[in-house]
């Protein structure tokens, strides 16, 4: 197996995953999206609530913020020793107390664990006018993602994938109709013959092929290799997210092997 970076920043990744099946490749695709734990608030205590939005409005938007932090230092509620009573193994509280007239933001959450806050601390979550109020308790725990709780605990986000183009070009007398149609803009003419700028870009289309009147073009795939792209909620960075994810198919392909063997 190879992996060939393309792009890699704080919430998206891009790489080419060479030397595998599709089934390996979904597998990752799907524990980007839905295996790797992350936190969010799951449970809202409301003591005070003037503004115009229903509780279970303002719960609604709490519990759609990301929240970042060291997910090592917390165990899922049905892992824990507390059984899923609540302690600090397993959640977190977040307060937030506002009065307006003001734009009540992600950002005045205070959370009793340093290392936890919002992902984003500009996400607005109700506007108050003068004399509204809220006051209000969030508890965050873990979870995993869409498919077996709630999409608010899904780490990964646009995770997607598909097989590496293969472009060949034969012999061409230049006319550049497929430089003219083709949607990507990946085609270019190197003096009487046209070349490919970056085969990454195609999205297997045909277009050109359709175009040549010669049948010059030949467009395909790669089975065994696939760009992958995903990006996250900001709850976890992109590297980090991959290793987990990576690490979740190792651990469960594992358990597999262990069952497997008691028969």
């Amino acid at each position: 197996m190879d992996i060939d970076i393309i792009e890699l920043s704080e919430r998206k990744a891009r790489f080419v995953l060479s030397g595998v099946p599709a089934a390996f490749a979904n597998a990752l695709r799907r524990s980007i999206l839905a295996e790797v734990p992350v936190l969010a608030i799951a449970d809202v205590n409301i003591y005070d609530n003037t503004s115009v939005l229903f509780d279970e409005q303002l719960a609604l938007r709490l519990g759609l913020i990301p929240l970042k932090a060291d997910t090592k230092r917390y165990v899922l509620p049905e892992e824990c020793t507390c059984q899923g009573q609540g302690c600090p193994l397993c959640q977190v509280s977040l307060t937030l107390s506002a009065e307006g007239p003001k734009v009540v933001y992600s950002g005045d959450m205070i959370s009793t664990d340093p290392d936890v806050r919002p992902a984003d601390a500009t996400v607005p979550i109700v506007e108050l006018k003068e004399k509204h109020k809220v006051v209000v308790e969030s508890i965050a725990r873990l979870g995993t993602g869409t498919g077996r709780s709630h999409s608010k605990w899904q780490a990964g986000i646009a995770s997607g994938y598909k097989n590496m183009p293969v472009l060949t070009v034969g012999e061409c007398d230049g006319c550049g109709k497929c430089i003219e149609l083709c949607p990507r803009n990946i085609l270019k003419l190197s003096g009487d013959k046209v070349s490919v700028t970056d085969v990454i870009e195609c999205s297997m289309c045909r277009i050109c092929e359709e175009a040549c009147d010669m049948n010059s073009i030949s467009v395909s795939y790669d089975p065994e290799s696939f760009v992958m792209t995903f990006e996250t909620s900001g709850s976890t960075t992109a590297a980090e997210l991959a290793i987990e994810a990576t690490e979740s198919i190792k651990k469960r392909a594992g358990q597999l092997g262990e069952i497997l063997n008691t028969f």
